[in-house]
């Protein structure tokens, strides 16, 4: 019988990582941290910061058009806002004027009745039941706008007035309405008909009177220095 010498175990034989002959794999592990710290980090002039660059500078252009489109879409609606306020305003003056022509057509056709009121009145005649109806009508077109106008010693103006008769007279100034001979009617500022008048003008070569005298004596006297002492 043969004796087995005691000794060690032999461990099998591990094959090596890769790597610098003699090299550990912790060893490589921390040479692999060191160097990934050693590496710089990017700069401007990398592949990554020039693609956020781009997506900056394309948000910003976005941003300016969006807010190019706002300011356009903004004047557009004021632009209508302010239209329509002028075409409300125009709806409401039209609206106001075809009522006015409406009631001055009405008005218009109602004035010979009044003449003939007028006329009653005058004469005495307006008396009774006639009296009160007369009365009512008047009313109801005074609330509609209708206002009388002509009246005797007015100058006369021929943009309200229609002169029908003339004459001259020493006791005027100007051409003056001495006579109404068929009042006038407006509506407000429209007139829808001018009052029909007898006229008088100043009497040609007519002297003035007393009182022009006395006027014309004091002011020559002002000019002089004033009058004469005895």
């Amino acid at each position: 019988m043969t004796e087995e010498t005691p000794g060690f175990e032999q461990e099998p034989d591990v094959p090596a990582e890769p790597g610098k002959p003699g090299e550990q794999p912790g060893d490589a592990a921390q040479a692999s941290g060191a160097a990934e710290e050693a590496a710089p980090e990017a700069g401007p002039g990398t592949p990554g910061a020039s693609g956020d660059a781009e997506r900056v500078a394309a948000l910003t252009a976005q941003l300016d058009q969006t807010r190019t489109a706002l300011n356009e879409r903004t004047q557009d609606l004021q632009r209508l806002q302010a239209e329509f306020s002028n075409y409300r305003r125009r709806v409401e003056r039209d609206r106001v004027a075809v009522k006015e022509v409406a009631i001055a057509n009405v008005l218009t056709e109602l004035l010979p009745v009044l003449d003939d009121i007028g006329r009653a009145r005058d004469h005495g005649e307006l008396v009774g039941g006639f009296k009160s109806v007369a009365e009512s009508l008047e009313t109801v077109v005074a609330k509609m706008g209708l206002q009388q106008f002509g009246k005797e010693g007015e100058a006369f103006d021929p943009t309200v007035h229609e002169a029908l008769m003339h004459s001259y007279s020493p006791d005027v100034t100007e051409t003056t309405c001495v006579q109404i001979l068929q009042p006038g009617y407006r509506i407000g500022e429209r007139t829808i008909r001018p009052a029909r008048v007898g006229v008088a003008e100043p009497q040609p070569g007519a002297q003035p009177g007393k009182g022009e005298d006395q006027q014309a004596e004091t002011a020559a006297d002002e000019e002089s220095g004033g009058p004469e002492q005895g």
